[in-house]
């Protein structure tokens, strides 16, 4: 009876959301009241509820300040500089400039709003690719693997947080191990654009181009302002940088609890880059517009959790996806969880697949003595493929960009994300960020 229920509140859950009926904060506390209640769980349900955010909590601190932080660093220029840069080395060599284009596209992916991410990669490079005439497709598939990689794994990104929090895990302890395969990844994203720079040179050759460093700088500045309409100052630079550096360091040593490290990251940059209380409050309120929705869903997906946990349904889920999978290929349930979610995350959305499908996949895997850990760095391997799916609302920006349909795009970026994500596997595998249990 009870697995029946839980399967019940995913199904609705994923239907509500997929076919737009609710919003994905609003099913995901609706769908499990429902059922919590036809099972007679209704009394005990304010407590199950509360136990669900109490493990949401410091990833909504986290994810909060992250996204604060990283929006003021885009509203400071912090990447301004290296865009720069790309565009005077490259000199008219479509190779150079597309492997730029992957280097900037890493960066600014820290944001992990996708949108803000593909409107500055755009706004700065696609004149470039205009005059030169690369096809414009190549930067939008860079620019889709970036931001699969970095912002879909990365705590402070979408896919990972969901992960996080609807499996109640510790951020930091999720991130560290997969640092060195995003790091393996965002290399291969650079092969890859060595690679398609190589085949665009072979098709237009090296074009001379004039381009001052005055109009560069003005074209980042526009690109940098589109999400925030802020002027871009460059006197702060280096210091955002060091303190991003060090940021980043203190995260990989673990020298504190990411929430807390995000926390005081964004007040140094929110003091130094915005000393005016006036200018303050109007930077936060700004960029607090990306942060709020993605924090609703946490604490939603506390809710989510809380119940399912609570009731015991999520346990008696996974002792009937068990009877499914054969005995002898249990070992191997976090690769499979991996390669599973290279389909789901390309057709279904974020949420449908981290607060419906995922919870089910990781109590399955407890029983091969898998941790919830491993299985939430499987399940973000497909995040790539996602971000090339119809169900990515940034996508859409993207191909108005570059004015390119998603059919056009599909065909096109297909094959080189899908090998990206399979040598995610092999990453994960080889860096020990999951395993197979022997």
């Amino acid at each position: 009876m009870l697995s029946i229920l839980g399967f019940a509140t995913i199904i609705l859950f994923m239907f509500l959301v997929m076919t737009n009926r609710m919003s994905a904060f609003v099913a995901i506390i609706v769908s499990p009241i429902i059922f919590a209640i036809l099972g007679g769980y209704g009394m005990g349900l304010g407590p199950m509820m509360l136990e669900g955010i109490k493990l949401v909590a410091p990833t909504a601190v986290l994810l909060l300040f992250a996204v604060l932080y990283f929006g003021i660093m885009m509203n400071a220029g912090l990447f301004d500089p290296v865009s720069r840069k790309i565009l005077q080395i490259a000199k008219g060599d479509p190779v150079k400039i597309v492997i730029g284009t992957a280097v900037l596209a890493l960066l600014v992916a820290l944001d992990g709003d996708g949108t803000t991410s593909y409107m500055i990669i755009c706004s700065a490079l696609l004149p470039i690719y205009k005059k030169i005439g690369i096809n414009p497709l190549v930067l939008a598939t860079i620019a889709v693997m970036s931001l699969g990689t970095i912002s879909g794994m990365t705590p402070w990104g979408g896919a990972a947080t969901r992960a996080i929090s609807v499996l109640g895990l510790d951020a930091t302890e999720y991130f560290k191990p997969i640092i060195p395969a995003i790091l393996c990844g965002s290399a291969w994203i650079i092969l890859t654009a060595y690679v398609m720079g190589r085949m665009e040179r072979k098709r237009i050759g090296i074009i001379k181009i004039e381009k001052t460093i005055q109009e560069m700088k003005t074209n980042q500045e526009m690109a940098a302002s589109i999400a925030e309409d802020q002027p871009v100052t460059s006197k702060l630079v280096w210091f955002n940088f060091l303190l991003t550096l060090t940021l980043m360091v203190a995260l990989i040593l673990g020298l504190a609890p990411l929430p807390v490290l995000f926390m005081v990251g964004f007040v140094i940059a929110l003091s130094v880059n915005h000393p005016n209380l006036t200018e303050q409050k109007s930077v936060i309120k700004e960029n607090a517009s990306h942060a709020v929705p993605v924090v609703m869903l946490v604490l939603g997906a506390g809710v989510f959790t809380g119940i399912l946990s609570e009731t015991k349904m999520v346990n008696s889920m996974a002792s009937d996806l068990l009877t499914i999978v054969p005995d002898s290929l249990g070992p191997f349930f976090t690769v499979i969880v991996a390669l599973i979610s290279l389909p789901l995350s390309f057709l279904m959305s974020n949420d449908a697949f981290f607060f419906g499908a995922l919870p089910v996949l990781a109590h399955s895997a407890s029983e091969y003595g898998i941790s919830p850990m491993e299985i939430a760095r499987a399940g973000v391997i497909g995040q790539p493929l996602h971000s090339m799916g119809p169900t990515s609302a940034p996508l859409w920006v993207l191909l108005e960009l570059v004015r390119r349909d998603l059919g056009q795009f599909q065909r096109y970026a297909l094959v080189p994300v899908t090998i990206l994500s399979l040598m995610f596997i092999v990453f994960a595998l080889i860096t020990g960020a999951i395993s197979i249990a022997w």
